[in-house]
């Protein structure tokens, strides 16, 4: 195994623990809006998966670039990022449109 086969892509630690934050505190939510008959906490405890895999992932990241083991994006890899973006951000879209016509549909 070469070098360039053992350093990871940039951002790679931080998506990585992100996901595992999100996962994780997921499930703190929903017991706390059912306890507090309060449905806007669901969304706390894939807010604060969010803030804790951010903050370990960029620790772990910040580690691995000082050894020299994060290499920057390729071509390829910047355009499949963006192409992701763009999804997201085209069904954040419509949801937001979907939930505004449910909205306004239910009186």
């Amino acid at each position: 195994m070469n070098q360039e086969e053992k350093k990871h892509p940039e951002g790679h630690f931080i998506s990585l623990w992100m996901g595992i934050g999100i996962a994780i505190f997921s499930g703190i939510g929903i017991p706390l809006s059912i306890t507090t008959d309060n449905y806007g906490f669901i969304g706390v405890g894939p807010a604060l998966g969010v803030a804790v895999g951010l903050a370990v992932g960029s620790s772990i990241e910040a580690r691995y670039k000082k050894e020299g083991k994060i290499r920057p994006l390729t071509e390829e890899e910047q355009k499949s990022r963006k192409t992701a973006v763009n999804i997201g951000v085209v069904a954040l879209i419509l949801l937001l449109i979907l939930g505004l016509v449910f909205f306004l549909l239910r009186t």
